[in-house]
C-alpha cells in the first residue's frame, strides 16, 4: 500500500505544500531551548520538536517527540532524521525533500506519513527552520511536528468521490476510489465495500486490498449472526471488533483475517433514505480505531459516501428497468427487444448462425378481461410471460410488446428447432392458470421468421412473423405456422415424425439389429444397432432417429431403451444356450453426462441377471478425448463397474496420442472410412498400419470396421488385425436371423476377457 496519493490530510487539493512559512511563536521559541545557547521557552501544547545538526543528525528533542513518537532523546540523538522518521509507507521524495531543505539551511513545510518507533502509522504537519545559537553557535535547523487530525481529511476525500461521481464513473471504480482513500489515510487498514444483490446476499464491490483469500469469505453471504461484518446487514446496526479472533460473530471466519494480520473490524451498514440496507461497509486494521475522535469521522465521511453511491447505483437499475422492461411482466420491453435484436443478429451475421423470430398473440385475451376483469387479464399475462421465460435459453430473448402480444427470440436456431420451441410453447402455455376469480385454459397463436431467409432485420423479421401468426389464427389458433409455407410443410412432417417416434417408444415399435464382431472364425461380439420402420414413412435412418430424439427431447428414453433391449435379448441368448459372448450399445456424448447413467447400464445387467462382462458400450472418439472432465469420469466408472469401452471412430476425432493411453479404455474400432479406401489410397493404408501398430503398443485389441470386400479383409489379416465388423461378414440382423446365422455357420464363441477393472 503506497502513502503516495493526489491528496494529503494537510492538503485537500493535493498541491504540494512546499515553501510555505515556517513554524514561528512559542513553538519555535520553545526550540531554542534545545539548542546550546538558547533560552528555554514553553512548547505549545501537542507540538513535537527536533533540532537538527551537521550531517542531519539529531542533537535534541522535546518530551512530546518522546510521548508521540517512541523514541527516548537518548535513542534519538545522533541519529539521521530520515531513518528516525522513515517506514514502510514513508512518501522517499517527500522525505528527501525536506532532508535536502535541512541541510541547505532553508524553510520547508510539507505533511508526511511518519512512523513510530513502534510501527504504527501517524500523518503529520512538518514545518522546518534554521535557527541559529547565541555567540555563533554552529547551525541548526528546527523541526516542528504537528499531528494531523482532522485537518480537512474527510473534505478531501468527499471532494475526490464526488468528483468522480460527478464524471460519470461506474460503481466499481467509485467505490475502489473511496476505499483506496481510506486505506491511504488509515495505514494498515483495508477498507471493503459490500452491495445486496437480488437475492439478499452481500456482493463485494470493492476491496482493493482485501487479500484474495480472504475475498470468498465476505463474499455472497445472506448475513447471520456469525458471519462476521455481514452481521451489519442483518441487524442494522453497526459491528465493532477489537478482538476478531475472540468474537463469536467471527468463529466461522475469524482465524483467516487474523492470519492475515487483520485483528479487528469497523462494519456500518449502508441504508438507504428509506431505512433499506443497502449494502455493508467495512474496515479491516491491525488495531482497533479510535471511533470517538478522527477515525470515526472519517469512517463516517465515508459512509455517507458509500450511501451516496449504492443510492445512485439503486436509482440507475431503477431507470434501466423502466426503460428497458415492461412494468407488468418483468420481460424486456420493444425498446431492449429492438437494441438486443440489432446484437444478435450482427452475431448471427457474422458467424453464419441461424436465428428464429417467434411471434406470439394470446387467443381471446379480450373475453378473458371483459368476462373476469382486467385484474385476471393481468395475473394470466403474469402466468404466461413466466411460461416463455422458463421456456428460454440464456443465449435467447423473451420481450412483451404490449397487451397479449409477445416475442421470443431464438439464437442458433434453424427452423426444425424453432418448430420444436414453438410446440413446447404451446404445451406449456396451455397449462391451466389457477385465479381466485376461475381457472383459465390460455391458448396462443405462434408465427415464425427465419434469419436470413425471411429477413436480415429485426423490424422485417417482426412483420414475417406477425403476418404468419394471423395465418395461425386463420387456422383456428392453439398452434403455429411459418412464414414461409414450405418450412410449415417440413415442420409438420417434423411435429408428425416426433409423436410417431413417442407411440413407437411406448408400443414396441422400435427394433434392434445385431452385427457380428468376427475374429477369425469365432464371434467376439454383437453391436447393437436401433432401427425404426415407420409405418408410412418405411426405414427411418438411423441419423435421423436419433437426431430427432435429441431434438424433441427423447433421447435419454431412448438410450434406456436401447440398453434395457439389449440385455433382456442378451438374458435371453444366455438362458437357450446361444454363444453371444457380449453385446455392444453406442452412447452419445449427452448420456455421458446424465448423473444416472450408470443406473441406466447396471440395472437393467441386474434384473436380467447378466454379468457386466456380457455388456461393453461404445463411445465416439471426439466425444470420449474432449477432455470434458465429465466425460472422463462417466468413462472411469464405467471400467469401475467392469463394463468394457471401446473408442468409436478411431482415427477420425485427432484424439491427443499423449493422453491416449491414460483413457479407461478396452478397445480401439477402427473407422470404416479408413477401411473402404484401402484398395485406392497408399495414404489410407500407411495410417491404417501406423494405428494398428499404436493399438498393438498399447496392448488394445483394434476392430475393424466397414470391411466389404476380402481385399480389405486380407490386407487388414496381414497387418495383424483379427478383428473385423462389415457387410463381408455379415449386415446388421435381427435376434432370429444372427441366430440362424450361427447356426448355419457352426461359430464357437472364444473365451472372451473379462474388462480390466483397475
Amino acid at each position: 500500500m503506497s502513502a503516495r496519493r493526489a491528496c494529503t490530510p494537510a492538503d485537500p487539493q493535493g498541491g504540494a505544500m512546499l515553501n510555505q512559512p515556517p513554524a514561528t511563536g512559542s513553538c519555535l521559541a520553545s526550540a531554542t531551548a534545545l539548542v546550546p545557547g538558547c533560552a528555554p521557552v514553553p512548547a505549545k501544547p501537542g507540538a513535537v520538536i527536533a533540532t537538527i545538526g551537521a550531517g542531519l543528525h539529531v542533537s535534541g528533542v522535546s518530551a512530546g517527540f518522546t510521548r508521540l513518537l517512541g523514541h527516548a532523546p537518548i535513542q534519538a540523538r545522533g541519529r539521521r532524521l530520515d531513518e528516525l522518521l522513515r517506514g514502510p509507507d514513508t512518501d522517499e521524495p517527500s522525505l528527501q525533500a525536506l532532508c535536502a531543505a535541512i541541510a541547505s539551511g532553508q524553510e520547508w513545510q510539507t505533511v508526511l506519513l511518519i512512523h513510530t518507533a513502534h510501527g504504527a502509522a501517524r500523518w503529520m504537519a512538518v514545518s522546518a527552520s534554521a535557527l541559529r545559537g547565541d555567540g555563533g553557535a554552529a547551525p541548526h535547523s528546527v523541526v516542528v511536528l504537528d499531528e494531523v487530525t482532522h485537518v480537512g481529511d474527510h473534505a478531501a476525500l468527499q471532494h475526490l468521490v464526488l468528483d468522480a461521481m460527478a464524471q460519470g464513473a461506474p460503481l466499481h471504480d467509485a467505490a475502489r476510489l473511496l476505499c483506496r482513500e481510506m486505506e491511504q489515510a488509515v495505514p494498515g487498514c483495508t477498507a471493503v465495500l459490500l452491495a445486496r444483490d437480488a437475492q439478499g446476499r452481500l456482493r463485494i464491490v470493492a476491496a482493493p486490498s482485501l487479500p484474495p483469500a480472504l475475498e470468498s469469505l465476505v463474499d455472497g453471504h445472506a448475513g447471520g449472526a456469525r458471519c462476521g461484518c455481514c452481521t451489519a446487514a442483518t441487524t442494522g446496526q453497526a459491528v465493532r471488533a477489537a478482538d476478531i479472533a475472540s468474537d463469536p460473530r467471527w468463529d466461522a471466519v475469524g482465524g483467516a483475517f487474523v492470519a492475515h494480520g487483520l485483528q479487528a473490524c469497523h462494519a456500518y451498514p449502508v441504508a438507504s433514505r428509506e431505512g433499506a440496507v443497502l449494502g455493508v461497509f467495512a474496515l479491516y486494521c491491525p488495531e482497533t480505531l479510535d471511533t470517538d475522535g478522527w477515525h470515526g469521522q472519517l469512517a463516517n465521511a465515508g459512509l455517507r459516501l458509500c450511501t451516496l453511491l449504492l443510492e445512485r447505483e439503486h436509482e440507475r437499475a431503477r431507470i434501466h428497468q423502466l426503460a428497458y422492461y415492461d412494468g407488468l411482466t418483468g420481460l424486456a420491453n420493444r425498446s431492449m427487444l429492438n437494441a438486443q435484436a440489432a446484437r444478435m443478429l450482427h452475431e448471427a451475421q457474422r458467424s453464419g448462425a441461424a436465428l428464429a423470430l417467434v411471434f406470439i398473440d394470446l387467443d381471446h385475451f379480450k373475453q378473458v378481461n371483459d368476462t373476469h376483469g382486467h385484474l385476471a387479464g393481468d395475473a394470466l399475462l403474469r402466468a404466461v410471460a413466466a411460461r416463455l421465460q422458463d421456456s428460454a435459453r440464456a443465449s435467447d430473448l423473451a420481450a412483451r410488446l404490449g397487451g397479449d402480444e409477445f416475442v421470443l427470440l431464438l439464437t442458433r436456431c434453424d427452423a426444425r428447432q424453432a418448430a420444436l420451441a414453438a410446440e413446447r410453447l404451446l404445451n406449456a402455455f396451455s397449462r391451466p392458470v389457477s385465479l381466485p376469480q376461475a381457472t383459465l385454459q390460455p391458448r396462443a397463436s405462434m408465427g415464425i421468421a427465419l434469419f436470413p431467409d425471411d429477413g436480415a432485420d429485426a423490424d422485417t423479421l417482426l412483420h414475417c412473423a406477425d403476418l404468419a401468426m394471423y395465418q395461425a389464427k386463420t387456422a383456428g389458433g392453439q398452434c403455429w405456422r411459418f412464414h414461409n409455407a414450405a418450412m410449415n410443410d417440413q415442420a409438420r412432417r417434423l411435429s408428425l415424425l416426433e409423436a410417431d417416434l413417442r407411440q413407437a417408444l411406448a408400443a414396441g415399435g422400435l427394433a434392434l439389429h445385431y452385427q457380428p464382431q468376427m475374429q477369425g472364425g469365432g464371434l467376439h461380439g454383437v453391436e447393437a444397432l436401433l432401427r425404426w420402420q415407420h409405418p408410412t414413412l418405411g426405414a427411418i435412418a438411423p441419423e435421423r432417429l436419433t437426431r430427432t430424439a435429441d431434438e424433441c427431447g427423447l433421447r435419454a428414453e431412448l438410450t434406456r431403451w436401447v440398453v434395457g433391449e439389449a440385455c433382456r435379448q442378451m438374458a435371453d441368448w444366455r438362458a437357450r444356450g446361444v454363444a453371444v459372448p457380449r453385446v455392444s450399445v453406442n452412447l452419445q456424448g449427452a448420456d455421458l453426462h446424465e448423473p444416472e447413467l450408470m443406473q441406466w447400464l447396471t440395472q437393467p445387467l441386474g434384473a436380467h441377471g447378466l454379468q457386466t462382462a456380457d455388456l461393453a458400450v461404445e463411445i465416439a472418439e471426439d466425444v470420449l478425448c474432449s477432455s470434458d472432465p465429465v466425460v472422463l469420469n462417466s468413462a472411469h466408472a464405467l471400467r469401475r463397474h467392469g463394463i468394457a469401452l471401446a473408442l468409436d471412430s478411431f482415427g477420425t476425432g485427432c484424439c491427443n496420442l499423449g493422453t491416449l493411453h491414460l483413457l479407461p479404455v478396452d478397445e480401439l474400432k477402427l473407422d470404416g472410412g479408413f477401411v473402404r479406401d484401402i484398395e485406392t489410397s497408399a495414404t489410407a493404408r500407411a495410417l491404417i498400419r501406423a494405428m494398428l501398430h499404436i493399438a498393438h503398443g498399447l496392448g488394445l485389441p483394434l476392430v475393424a470396421e466397414g470391411v466389404e470386400t476380402r481385399a480389405q479383409q486380407q490386407f487388414l489379416r496381414a497387418h495383424g488385425c483379427a478383428l473385423a465388423q462389415g457387410h463381408l461378414l455379415s449386415p446388421p440382423l435381427s435376434a432370429p436371423a444372427l441366430e440362424r446365422l450361427l447356426r448355419e455357420a457352426g461359430t464357437a464363441a472364444p473365451q472372451v476377457s473379462v474388462p480390466k477393472t483397475t
